[in-house]
C-alpha cells in the first residue's frame, strides 16, 4: 500500500501537500492578512517585522537588522531610510565602530507598535481560534522545533538561517 492510498483509500487521489508547502501557504496567508491590517496604519508586514526586531533587540546595524528580519541588506537599507524618514527609528554611530550606523526604535515607533498590537493579536487569535489551548501550545512548540532543526541544518551546510526567534 502506498502512502497515498494509506492517506485516503482513493488510489486516484492526489498526494497530500508536503509540510513545506503547507508552511509556505501559511506564510502567504499570514502576510496577506497582516498587510491588510497594517495598511491603514501606513506599515507593511516587512516594516512591522523590522520594528519588532528593534523593539526586542535594541540597537542594530542595518546588516544585523536585515538578517533578523529575513531581508537582503539592500532591501533593508531602503526600508531603514523610509522608517527613519517617518521618525519611527533613529540611527547614530556605533561607539565601537564609528563607520557603522545603528538603528534604534524611537518613541514614535514604540507608539505605533502599541497601536498595531491589538491587530496582530487578533490575527494570531484567528490562527489559533479552532485549536484548544494545548493544541495551540503544541503548534507553537512544533514550529519552534522546525525552526531549530532547519537552522541547525543550514549551519551544517555553512549557510546562515538567522532567526528573530529567541534572540
Amino acid at each position: 500500500m502506498t502512502s497515498v492510498t494509506a492517506a485516503n483509500d482513493d488510489p486516484d487521489a492526489a498526494a497530500p501537500p508536503s509540510t513545506l508547502y503547507l508552511i509556505k501557504q501559511l506564510e502567504l496567508a499570514v502576510r496577506a492578512v497582516m498587510d491588510d491590517a497594517l495598511r491603514p496604519l501606513g506599515l507593511t508586514t516587512l516594516q512591522y517585522t523590522a520594528l519588532t526586531v528593534l523593539e526586542r533587540r535594541g540597537r542594530l546595524s542595518s546588516a544585523q537588522l536585515a538578517r533578523r528580519a529575513f531581508l537582503r541588506p539592500q532591501t533593508m537599507h531602503v526600508m531603514v531610510r523610509a522608517l527613519e524618514d517617518r521618525g519611527l527609528i533613529s540611527r547614530d554611530r556605533d561607539p565601537g565602530n564609528r563607520r557603522v550606523l545603528v538603528a534604534s526604535l524611537t518613541e514614535r515607533g514604540r507608539e505605533l507598535l502599541d497601536q498595531v498590537a491589538p491587530h496582530i493579536a487578533e490575527i494570531e487569535s484567528g490562527l489559533l481560534a479552532e485549536m484548544t489551548t494545548r493544541r495551540g501550545t503544541e503548534f507553537r512548540a512544533a514550529l519552534r522545533q522546525g525552526v531549530s532543526a532547519l537552522t541547525a541544518e543550514a549551519a551544517s551546510r555553512g549557510i546562515s538561517a538567522t532567526s528573530a526567534i529567541d534572540e
